[in-house]
């Protein structure tokens, strides 16, 4: 199987909403997102005007992955609680699940439970805003929807390679596309305007030692990312559980009671997670 173009592979990645497979909700989301001056007020009158989105977007902020179980009852309670770039997130977050689920089996658990070790780790080691470090574990690896909607065949023949040759989805990814998802993550969230340090952890999620905007958040999401591989909960195209980057590892000075702690905080999470199917 020959390798693609790499820029015809970036053209279909940044124009995923014009595939008559994409929800109409989420064309609509993504024509808001590209708007770089859209406001709180905005956003909170898009979620509303769509009671499934509300409904979704409600559901996800009451969850573990958040930290706020059952204390939000309305939208507008929600945009000004968690803020402009967690809500964007959120919205993407919901709005491509279907995408998820229906794309890779696994990928969406992979995906929340990488979001409730991202926010126990941001916790614990004081950063002051935990749900945007939530929101970057929860659309890590939303360059593989994108890969995997424009090039489903390819990406079924980089997850055998990644199997049959013992080699993580990200190298296969290289192999087969010349790129990996984290480029289309990139490149997508680029496009649709999200701040530079979102950008940054999925770019950089699997080498966050070069992470310039965002080293702490890059550095807790690979972390994470490898905490729920570990840990078996859902899957990322490979059975593979990474080294961790030492620089990353170093950096976040978590000691072995830190770590225990974690997981402790990620396995009663994800029980009580396990029930958020958001249809």
């Amino acid at each position: 199987m020959n390798k693609l173009d790499k820029k015809l592979i970036r053209f279909k990645v940044e124009n995923i909403d014009t595939l008559p497979t994409i929800p109409g909700a989420l064309k609509k989301l993504l024509k808001v997102l590209e708007n770089q001056k859209v406001s709180l007020n905005e956003i909170g009158s898009f979620i509303s005007s769509d009671p499934v989105i509300a409904t979704k977007v409600l559901k996800m902020v009451n969850s573990p992955i958040y930290g706020f179980p059952g204390r939000i009852s309305s939208v507008s309670q929600a945009v000004i609680l968690l803020g402009l770039n967690v809500i964007k997130g959120l919205l993407l977050g919901v709005s491509v699940f279907e995408l998820m689920q229906r794309s890779m089996v696994g990928l969406w658990e992979h995906s929340m439970g990488c979001a409730i070790a991202a926010r126990v780790i941001a916790k614990k080691k004081g950063l002051k805003e935990p749900e945007e470090v939530s929101i970057a574990g929860l659309l890590h690896d939303i360059g593989k929807v994108v890969l995997i909607m424009q090039f489903h065949e390819y990406y079924e023949h980089a997850m055998k390679k990644a199997e049959e040759d013992g080699i993580i989805i990200s190298e296969a990814e290289k192999n087969v596309f010349a790129v990996t998802h984290a480029d289309a993550g990139t490149w997508m969230t680029q496009k649709w305007r999200f701040p530079a340090s979102l950008t940054d952890v999925i770019g950089y999620h699997h080498k966050p030692h070069l992470s310039k905007f965002a080293p702490v958040e890059t550095a807790i999401v690979h972390v994470s990312d490898i905490l729920v591989r570990a840990r078996g909960f859902g899957f990322a195209g490979d059975n593979m559980v990474p080294v961790i980057n030492s620089v990353a590892w170093e950096s976040l000075n978590m000691t072995e009671s830190d770590l225990k702690d974690v997981y402790k905080e990620i396995d009663d999470s994800i029980e009580d997670a396990g029930v958020l199917i958001l249809e």
